[in-house]
């Protein structure tokens, strides 16, 4: 699986067509991270791109908002592990989608699936300029939550097309890029290029 994190602050480009070319290509989920926006603006962003996404195999996760996912009736909802633990996590099951968590520590990990998530986005595994001075926290760091947990893990920080072989055999469920595809003017190669690598398209 290919997931694609959207930053529209770092766009290059207009960020629906960015969204477009993204699943043009064949992204399996799109995760709205737009955390500054207000409720009334992420409602309509989240509202386009569920239009853009409708009809096809692109899945839409809206991140850190439970009313907008329930209210453009999106396939996702993502959230930080503090926010999973503090109030979120009470909400949650009557939630048709899937639930995923974004964790930092094999910890993390253990507790957001005992406690429910559906997938695990961890990371930053590679160096990357979204953490800059922070220290990657590396491959041999993913096989150690992929020996301790049963739910899909998926990799993220610093993924591209030259270090995303060193991921192919450790038994992800898939890789999610950020700034690859948002500080891109050509989307829809990028995403072709790593669905290649990745998936063997």
């Amino acid at each position: 699986m290919l997931y694609f994190v959207t930053d529209r602050k770092v766009a290059v480009k207009d960020f629906y067509q960015i969204v477009q070319e993204a699943v043009a290509a064949g992204v399996d989920g799109i995760i709205l991270r737009e955390k500054d926006l207000i409720q009334k603006d992420l409602y309509s962003m989240a509202k386009r791109v569920r239009a853009i996404v409708k009809g096809t195999d692109t899945k839409l996760m809206i991140n850190g908002n439970l009313s907008v996912a329930r209210e453009v009736k999106a396939q996702g909802y993502h959230m930080g592990f503090e926010k999973f633990m503090e109030e979120e996590s009470k909400n949650l099951n009557d939630f048709p989608g899937t639930i995923g968590v974004s964790v930092h520590s094999v910890g993390e990990a253990k507790t957001a699936e005992k406690k429910g998530a559906d997938y695990l986005l961890a990371g930053h595994v590679f160096e990357t300029s979204c953490k800059k001075g922070l220290e990657p926290r590396g491959i041999p760091w993913l096989m150690e939550i992929i020996e301790e947990v049963n739910i899909p893990l998926i990799a993220i920080g610093g993924i591209d097309q030259k270090n995303v072989n060193q991921l192919q055999s450790i038994g992800l469920h898939g890789i999610a890029v950020r700034s690859l595809i948002m500080e891109s003017s050509e989307a829809k190669s990028i995403v072709k290029s790593l669905r290649r690598q990745w998936l063997g398209d």
